[in-house]
């Protein structure tokens, strides 16, 4: 298989999960678009936005838009640094907490749903394979800074 390929399976998953967690977290007030901002938020709180968006991989101004509409439906606050008042400083909410755990199900129902019919050792394979393939990319991202 030519590896031109590739994108387009990575693609048409990634937009399957989207789907998959619009129908499985609107009941929450969250979009497929929410569930990798409210773990990292609560993984690193205080986290500045630009390094949300460095550590999610999405651009400073869709990182703005978004962590505004957590904000405004109250899963996050936002706060000015203390030593940089251009620095907003992004924290999770009680709401934000209370929600990981129906994330974290919903993820891993899809992993489930996606990895059906593998055996535990294909599993284990694709998963590294895709630990490397990831990390090629991300060491694109981090040398051409384009976030």
């Amino acid at each position: 298989m030519p590896t031109a390929h590739v994108m387009k399976y990575f693609n048409r998953v990634f937009r399957c999960g989207k789907l998959y967690r619009n129908v499985n977290l609107p009941s929450l007030g969250l979009d497929g678009s929410d569930q990798p901002f409210i773990l990292s938020i609560c993984r690193n709180p205080g986290i500045s936005q630009d390094q949300l968006s460095k550590d999610i991989y999405i651009d400073k101004s869709a990182v703005a838009r978004r962590v505004a509409a957590l904000e405004k439906n109250g899963y996050v606050r936002r706060e000015s640094d203390p030593d940089d008042k251009r620095v907003l400083r992004v924290f999770p909410t009680e709401k934000a907490i209370a929600v990981r755990p129906a994330i974290w199900e919903a993820n891993d129902r899809w992993n489930e749903l996606i990895t059906e019919g593998l055996t535990d050792e294909e599993k284990e394979k694709l998963e590294e394979m895709l630990i490397k393939v990831m990390t090629n990319a991300m060491r694109w991202a981090d040398e051409n800074e384009r976030l």
